[in-house]
């Protein structure tokens, strides 16, 4: 009875090791944000792509702890997957430092391995207005390499929604340029105005003294990568402008300003103009009203001194 007892403890082991810990959206949250590395497999009921995915991540699980330390979980039908990718799920996203990177080569223990293991840091480096030129040369096209960037705002849903992707484009990358972001609307924005980026998200290659601008709406990783190694070439290169001058800058400024702020300015253009118009009307209006009174009042003075005619 004894040796039956420990046969099935045995087997219900090896079972709850053949599963990935099913978590909710929230432990994720809490995962991501107090561990290091967290590789999340994002599944659904009834799909049998899932299972290769989750069997291939289990048989995987302790190469992935052994050598990153990281936990290993899934989780199904989850509405964060929307916050990564826009396709269904299977879906394998690797998370450092809270930073996600999503996996999008074939299911592949090694590759897998391999992928996350060469990108335990982010790929993506932070520009901002203080660095930009300064790293990478741009205007120049010295020595710091070519630079595929994506301006952002962090209140654009489409630009946080790439954030996994864009990671994903810099590991493809990250042997032959720099891929990195810069912040449109606050760290970045002088930058951004040099290069008149009026809308996010923008992609631009800064290559050798040139910029191209991806004007594809075609946001897959893959389109990306083929845009940066190659298909640059079918775009109109441009001249890489010299950062503005002060007063240059407070001009694109206002241009900006007036673009983003259509309704803003128009109201304080029609006020400007009504406070102009308006004591010109009112003195219009009041002489004409003083002339007709002054009319009335000769009209009636004549009428009053005319001489009555006799009747014979």
């Amino acid at each position: 009875m004894k040796l039956l007892t420990l046969l099935f403890l045995s087997i219900l082991t090896l079972q709850v090791r053949s599963q990935l810990e099913l978590i909710q959206d929230d432990e994720l949250v809490n995962l991501i944000r107090s561990e290091k590395y967290v590789v999340a497999l994002f599944t659904k009921k009834y799909c049998e792509e899932c299972e290769n995915y989750e069997n291939e991540l289990t048989g995987l699980r302790e190469d992935l702890v052994e050598t990153l330390n990281a936990w290993v979980v899934k989780l199904v039908d989850s509405s964060m997957l929307r916050l990564y990718t826009p396709s269904k799920e299977p879906q394998i996203v690797f998370f450092r430092h809270g930073i996600p990177l999503l996996y999008d080569g074939p299911l592949n223990d090694e590759l897998i391995l391999h992928t996350f293991t060469n990108n335990k840091e982010p790929a993506v480096k932070e520009l901002n207005d203080d660095n930009f030129e300064h790293l990478t040369q741009a205007a120049s096209g010295a020595t710091t390499g070519d630079w595929f960037v994506q301006f952002y705002t962090t209140d654009c849903v489409d630009c946080q929604r790439l954030q996994a992707r864009w990671e994903a484009v810099g590991a493809h990358l990250k042997s032959r340029m720099n891929v990195a972001r810069v912040n449109r609307a606050t760290t970045g924005a002088k930058t951004a105005r040099r290069f008149d980026i009026f809308e996010v998200p923008t992609f631009v290659l800064f290559k050798q003294g040139k910029m191209y601008r991806y004007h594809n709406q075609d946001f897959e990783i893959k389109s990306f990568v083929a845009f940066a190694q190659d298909w640059y070439k079918n775009m109109k290169s441009e001249r890489v402008p010299v950062p503005k001058s002060p007063f240059d800058d407070l001009v694109a400024a206002t241009v900006t300003f007036m673009k983003e702020n259509p309704y803003l300015w128009q109201v304080g253009f029609g006020s400007l103009l009504l406070g102009i118009l308006l004591p010109t009307i009112m003195k219009f209006f009041k002489k004409s009203t003083k002339e007709e009174k002054s009319s009335n009042k000769s009209s009636q003075k004549k009428a009053s001194t005319k001489k009555p005619v006799k009747k014979e």
